[in-house]
């Protein structure tokens, strides 16, 4: 069963703009979940880029801090984010994160290249 579906990756310019989106299954998705977006860039670690809490409040990684926004649709299930100003390092698969009930649930990635 299919949990988590990304989609909004691609190739973009640096300076560019993207928007990836992560429908959730109504079963997993809350308010009070922990809601996530990693990324994996060539031959490194996955890495955290934002999180809405618990609590609801959101985290960002500093390489993204001022460029990038986490946000949802809680009539939609969907998970967003907001890509400005992407620079090649940005480059990587990204992948949605759920943390619900002491479980953990992954999409399967969507990758953003930022290439000119």
């Amino acid at each position: 069963q299919v949990l988590l579906v990304e989609s909004g990756g691609g190739l973009v310019q640096p300076g560019g703009s993207l928007t990836l989106s992560c429908v959730v299954s109504q079963s997993i998705f809350s308010r009070h979940a922990q809601m996530s977006w990693y990324r994996q860039a060539p031959g490194k670690e996955r890495e955290l880029v934002a999180m809405f809490t618990s609590d609801g409040s959101r985290t960002y990684a500093d390489p993204v801090k001022g460029r990038f926004t986490i946000s949802r649709d809680t009539l939609t299930n969907t998970l967003y984010l907001i890509m400005n100003n992407l620079k090649p390092e940005d480059t990587g698969d990204y992948y949605c994160n759920v943390q619900n009930s002491g479980s953990d649930y992954w999409g399967q990635g969507t990758r953003v290249t930022v290439s000119s």
